[in-house]
């Protein structure tokens, strides 16, 4: 059975766990840029995230002065889509391998589990990193040009978008934590579960049907409640930057609730790696 290229085998490796960490890593970054379709998946995720973003801030018109619109967050609106494919991406990267059977050869260069995953979450974070960042900024760059001929002008109380406005950074900053967020929510289920079509269900409905429950509940109080825990509604409060006392939740405590999603996840998912057989 053949290594991954740049990975020795734990018997002959030196250097102990910072030694293991580095094989792993270069082991994982070998994985993922020589699978054609991960790529894939990635330009997708910006072009959806892009173009539902213009699609949204084109369809959107302010007539008069106080429309009452967040025209942030309408740039971004591409997110919501986006995420599903960096969501499939995450729980491709493990459950490839599971599918393959390339998962005994990575455990048997990295015996030590731990090294594996976090390994796999740091690669996975920084493509997720470096994506989110360009959808984002190309998102509201494509914002600042189409919303003005929307009606979303001075004229009408709306400065054009700028990331040098505090809300604005912070809303762009936290949307691409938000996907590196999901992305390591995908990859601690799929940890768990290994089969993708399961896991990539799972991930989904956590994030779309949580919405969809929420409706069809009555009590205010209780979908107050509902939105406060969602990953998706409490995570995307990050966007905000109008009306944050109408919002469910703060922006930085809605994508903690997205942090704690991922960081259950994720420890349920590397428990399992433990307890069970490759």
């Amino acid at each position: 059975m053949s290594l991954p290229s740049g990975v020795r085998p734990a018997s002959t490796a030196d250097g102990g766990w910072v030694g293991d960490f580095g094989r792993a890593l270069r082991a994982e970054w070998t994985k993922l840029r020589t699978a054609g379709d991960m790529g894939r998946l990635l330009l997708l995720a910006v072009a959806l995230t892009v173009a539902v973003g213009c699609g949204t801030a084109k369809a959107v018109k302010c007539p008069d002065v106080g429309c009452g619109q967040d025209v942030v967050r309408l740039a971004l609106t591409g997110v919501t889509v986006g995420q599903a494919v960096i969501a499939v991406f995450a729980v491709l990267a493990v459950s490839g391998e599971y599918g393959t059977g390339m998962i005994r050869t990575t455990l048997a260069a990295v015996p030590n589990r731990t090294t594996v995953l976090t390994a796999k979450a740091a690669i996975l974070t920084t493509v997720v990193l470096a994506s989110g960042t360009a959808a984002v900024l190309a998102s509201l760059l494509a914002g600042r040009y189409i919303l003005p001929g929307n009606g979303f002008t001075e004229a009408h109380d709306y400065a054009s978008l700028s990331l040098a406005e505090g809300p604005t950074l912070r809303a762009a900053v936290g949307s691409v934590l938000y996907l590196v967020l999901i992305a390591l929510l995908g990859l601690g289920v799929a940890t768990a579960v290994r089969e993708a079509a399961t896991a990539i269900g799972i991930v989904l409905g956590l994030l779309y049907l949580f919405p969809v429950v929420t409706r069809v509940v009555n009590d205010p109080e209780w979908q107050r409640h509902l939105q406060q825990i969602s990953p998706m509604t409490a995570g995307l409060s990050i966007q905000a930057t109008i009306h944050l006392d109408e919002l469910p939740i703060g922006p930085w405590a809605g994508l903690g609730v997205l942090a704690v999603w991922a960081a259950a996840a994720l420890l349920v998912g590397g428990l399992l790696l433990h307890r069970r057989d490759a």
